[in-house]
């Protein structure tokens, strides 16, 4: 029964607090709401922008000669032979990435995962090139348009 008094006597001192910190800074219940819906639309558009895939993604990967084009929900390990040795791309999960590579400084295998139109990793010693295709209705981006 003392515990339950005690958490009870924290909690109502603890709103007191957050009343006097409110009243400071003299933002009412209309501002809490607005913050919360602006947030919350900002969340929502970063989510459908950056992180849903998009329909008809293919990978693209180009290597000495060689061109393979896979549909990016495939499940797939490719070796890519290149100038210094083989190049090893993953494609899984709606994504693809360089998973290993001959190359001295790694800057393809520390590009991570690319899965959205456009995106793409290279890796330039070794001549290979992993890029992200669309359907081809890209024609107005947020550039040109």
């Amino acid at each position: 029964m003392c515990k339950v008094y005690n958490i009870k006597r924290l909690c109502s001192f603890y709103l007191i607090f957050i009343r006097i910190k409110i009243m400071k800074l003299n933002i009412r219940i209309p501002d809490i709401f607005i913050i919360l819906l602006v947030t919350g639309i900002t969340l929502y558009s970063a989510y459908s922008v950056y992180l849903t895939p998009q329909g008809n993604a293919q990978v693209l990967i180009r290597g000495q000669g060689s061109e393979w084009v896979f549909p990016i929900e495939t499940q797939e390990t490719i070796i890519v032979n290149g100038h210094l040795g083989n190049t090893i791309i993953r494609i899984g999960d709606n994504r693809a990435w360089v998973e290993s590579s001959p190359c001295d400084n790694q800057t393809c295998v520390a590009t991570g995962h690319v899965f959205r139109q456009g995106q793409w990793a290279a890796c330039l010693p070794n001549n290979v090139l992993l890029m992200i295709q669309g359907d081809g209705n890209d024609d107005i981006d947020a550039v040109s348009w």
